[in-house]
């Protein structure tokens, strides 16, 4: 006996009481059960910038449960000890209304599915963002992505906003360094564009995703879903099975103000200063200062640029 998942595009034919890729949904009596239900690697406040989301009410902080497993296998993974080497069976289990129960008790006015990969709970995600909806609680997706087309609305339906990996613009990358595909990942970002509040990460890894060339076409392609979406071009560090030395922060720098002649809102994530604060596209005002994750609101007022007046919202900027 097998079953098939139909989650994402990895579409596991799994064998009798075994694990799919994301070694979190199984298969027993010809059916997808799910072992980690719940279960969660961390629970944990944040601040809203560490998903990181720029221009979903910033300086908030946010309740984010991390999660087990993920679709694809990057070999540079940050997180890989709970997404590809975690114990099994793992972590306190929270039902859906415990963890929302956990956010209003932390005074939180949203949760954060995070840490790990998301989608592949999608039970989980489905049931808990529809309690929390009800609750009056916003909804926040951290995710590669990688999801059929057939479970992206559903999923997307109590989302309010989502960070994306966008981990390269090369199909090949994808196949190749990670087990995926590219088209769709970028389904999924035309797909929440549409409906929900979307901000965008690429990890920069040196000799493999960095070219100028490449970073230009991400944010050309970005641009022509929504010109406000947020990009982030963050930091590589050497991690899990990736030797390569720490992407070089001038070059970073330098690859946000490539990406910024596509984009109005681009920053760098994982070093020390770079491009950190938002300005009004129209006059130059500075908007929003950030250091670190210390926030303030500097040039908004009444949902306005102090300076020209711009209509904050026609940014994308929900404060």
């Amino acid at each position: 006996m097998s079953c098939r998942c139909d989650i994402c595009p990895n579409r596991c034919l799994i064998k009798e009481n075994d694990f799919g890729i994301c070694g979190v949904r199984k298969c027993v009596d010809n059916q997808i059960i799910l072992p980690y239900y719940g279960r969660l690697s961390a629970l944990s406040v944040d601040p809203i910038e560490k998903k990181p989301l720029y221009h979903f009410y910033p300086g908030s902080t946010i309740l984010s449960a991390g999660f087990y497993g993920c679709s694809l296998s990057c070999p540079f993974c940050q997180n890989f000890r709970i997404s590809k080497e975690f114990p099994q069976p793992a972590g306190a289990a929270y039902s859906p209304q415990q963890l929302i129960n956990a956010s209003i008790s932390e005074d939180s006015f949203a949760i954060a599915y995070t840490y790990s990969e998301p989608v592949v709970h999608y039970e989980y995600i489905i049931e808990t963002s529809e309690l929390a909806s009800a609750k009056g609680l916003k909804n926040v997706l951290v995710t590669n992505g990688y999801i059929n087309n057939t479970k992206a609305n559903k999923l997307l339906a109590n989302i309010d906003a989502v960070n994306i990996d966008l981990k390269s613009f090369s199909n090949d990358f994808y196949r190749m360094e990670l087990g995926g595909r590219l088209e769709p990942v970028l389904d999924f970002i035309r797909a929440a564009a549409d409906s929900v509040h979307t901000e965008v990460t690429t990890l920069v890894i040196p000799g493999k995703n960095d070219s100028l060339e490449e970073i230009s076409a991400e944010a050309g392609f970005l641009a022509s879903v929504d010109k406000n979406i947020v990009y982030h071009l963050s930091a590589y560090y050497p991690a899990y099975k990736y030797s390569a030395p720490p992407t070089d922060p001038g070059r970073l720098v330098m690859l946000a103000e490539k990406a910024s002649e596509y984009l109005p809102f681009v920053f760098t994530g994982n070093i020390t200063g770079g491009i950190q604060n938002t300005k009004c596209p129209s006059c130059g005002n500075e908007l929003i200062n950030r250091s670190a994750y210390h926030t303030r609101i500097t040039g908004i007022a009444d949902g306005l640029c102090s300076n020209c007046k711009t209509d904050i919202s026609e940014l994308g900027i929900i404060l």
